[in-house]
């Protein structure tokens, strides 16, 4: 069974002493910002998923056996920081992963996220997206997809960690405040 760390500070102490970390969560929760902020403070190279595995330009899926090698090639590194939550491929990187991050922010939360994105980055692509993936309208399934995360993907996630990752130590971030004071205690640990 994966070890549940308990306290903001058991996290940041797990963190700092992490050389392979997945952030993972709903769509608008944060992923991304936490995991480039974390590995800058950490020197951990940062692997967003959509851009690295995901996305062909255009938004065209890639290819399931072409993501599943490129997940392959880059678990096998030493140190990485990896943002996605994408619980079908749980398998190659729970082994190599540990700790876990899982950003289970309110439902509005995330989607008012979403919003804010859509509306600073439109039609640009952001850093974080695959090239050729500019920042669109979020259509009825996404929204969707956000609104049900908990009832619908959240217990997915936490059978796939039970059986691909029972040495990870995982930790749950439910607020704002959590990530912040997270990120404080790991740069104060440097």
């Amino acid at each position: 069974m994966p070890q549940t760390l308990q306290t903001v500070a058991d996290a940041a102490v797990a963190v700092s002493r992490a050389n392979r970390i997945c952030v993972i969560g709903c769509s608008g929760g944060g992923k991304t910002t936490l995991s480039r902020a974390l590995g800058q403070r950490l020197d951990l190279p940062h692997i967003s998923m959509d851009k690295a595995f995901f996305w062909l330009p255009g938004w065209t899926k890639r290819d399931k056996a072409a993501e599943r090698a490129l997940i392959a090639e880059a678990v096998a590194a030493e140190r990485w920081i990896m943002d996605g939550t994408g619980s079908s491929s749980f398998h190659l990187r729970m082994p190599r992963t540990e700790v876990v991050l899982w950003l289970r922010l309110p439902r509005w939360l995330c989607l008012l996220s979403v919003i804010r994105r859509v509306l600073t980055s439109f039609g640009r692509v952001r850093p974080d997206m695959a090239p050729g993936c500019p920042e669109q309208i979020p259509d009825r399934e996404f929204l969707a997809y956000i609104w049900t995360f908990e009832r619908n993907v959240a217990p997915l996630i936490e059978r796939e960690i039970a059986l691909h990752g029972p040495q990870v130590a995982i930790f749950t971030l439910k607020t704002r405040r959590d990530v912040a004071r997270l990120l404080d205690l790991v740069s104060a640990a440097d």
